[in-house]
């Protein structure tokens, strides 16, 4: 079999995109992600990595289910921290409930996010106000309440503009722990029950980027000194779902790598366009097969005509009576032996010609059969009775 070109074209091309996606220098990725795997300036690896340090703990679990799946299946002690860092959280009223439940016996919960339920903020009684950043250089500065962890000069997070915070209501059991430039909160605890809430509405200053760099290195290890060197639990459902690394599949993983990804859909592109122009360039070509042709008519017309020209009009009215009868024999299976009234009410029956036309039909070719000799006048009349007949 010969080679089909547009393959090898297909594979050449695929390798040439191969080879340059893997020596092409790699673009700084700022995408947001906060998840504790990726070294991106904003990931948060770093500072799980040095979580356990600062926890006195000689680990930190990386918890990969649901907040209600965790704490009723593999309750973990009450005197423990359950730490969460996301752009967006998303509780149902099921870990809503399961994580308050935690709180009052003496667990804390550590939130860090832009985007909060609803639901946990109206029970804790706080609200967090996002609004779209502005374009300029110049940010909010942040600042923690605390004399010895407040920060001469504050903190700014140049990625983050500072400008959203927290209504609080409930000033009894609420503590405000930091605030922006404007005074307004960003940093709170939440008394409930033995445990605390920690409300953290700007989690890009715990991400790689702000870690690593000495002007805010501090920070977020002094947003976490609040909460008690126990053991903790970090949460990385909320984004990266419920499998490792080593548990995904393979069509997972090839759709969480950019460069892997843009190969699989190269490859699903081309085959299709190899599939639509290489196809039709090897169909071969259908031949038109012409349906058989009916030449009864011709053939009777012929023959017709034969004895109409040698003027044998007697053989030619006989042989249409003759052909006549074996039809109405074969298709309606009535004899035709007795040509009678009998005979005529039956053929009109089954026919659905009236009687009287069946009855005319049926003297016509008596009287063609009892003729001795017909003329061509009487073969006109006998085939314009059966002409008729059949209309």
């Amino acid at each position: 079999m010969k080679p089909n070109r547009y393959f090898f074209i297909l594979l050449a091309f695929l390798l040439a995109y191969g080879l340059f996606e893997h020596y092409r220098p790699k673009p700084l990725d700022w995408e947001a992600t906060y998840k504790n795997t990726d070294k991106m300036p904003f990931g948060t690896r770093a500072l799980f990595e040095l979580l356990p340090g600062v926890m006195r703990q000689p680990s930190v679990m990386n918890v990969r289910v649901p907040v209600y799946n965790y704490l009723t299946e593999t309750p973990p002690p009450a005197n423990s921290n359950y730490i969460f860092v996301a752009n967006t959280l998303e509780f149902d009223q099921n870990d809503v409930r399961t994580l308050t439940a935690y709180a009052r016996r003496g667990g804390n919960v550590f939130l860090s996010a832009y985007y909060f339920p609803d639901t946990l903020g109206k029970l804790l009684g706080y609200r967090s106000l996002v609004k779209a950043p502005k374009l300029r250089d110049t940010t909010l500065l942040n600042n923690f309440t605390n004399p010895q962890h407040r920060k001469v000069g504050g903190y700014n997070f140049f990625h983050d503009d500072g400008r959203n915070y927290l209504v609080t209501k409930d000033t009894k059991n609420t503590v405000v722990l930091g605030r922006n430039a404007r005074n307004e909160p960003v940093f709170i605890r939440v008394q409930h029950g033995k445990g605390y809430f920690f409300i953290h509405n700007l989690p890009l200053a715990l991400t790689n980027f702000f870690v690593l760099d000495r002007r805010t290195a501090d920070y977020a290890f002094k947003a976490l000194s609040y909460l008690p060197a126990r053991p903790t639990y970090w949460d990385e459902y909320q984004k990266q779902g419920r499998f490792d690394e080593d548990q995904q599949s393979i069509f997972r993983y090839v759709l969480s790598q950019p460069a892997l990804t843009w190969a699989y859909y190269v490859v699903v592109i081309g085959l299709l366009f190899y599939a639509l122009f290489a196809g039709k360039r090897t169909q071969r070509s259908i031949p038109v097969v012409e349906p058989p042709r009916n030449n009864s008519l011709e053939f009777a017309q012929t023959v017709g005509r034969v004895y109409y020209q040698q003027a044998d009009h007697n053989n030619l009215g006989q042989k249409m009576i003759h052909y006549f009868l074996a039809n109405i024999r074969e298709r309606y299976g009535l004899s035709t032996t007795t040509l009678d009234n009998d005979f005529a009410e039956a053929l009109s029956k089954r026919t659905g010609v009236s009687l009287a036309d069946t009855q005319d039909l049926v003297r016509t070719l008596q009287a063609a059969r009892k003729t001795v000799t017909l003329a061509e006048e009487d073969v006109l009349i006998l085939n314009a009775a059966i002409e008729r007949f059949k209309q």
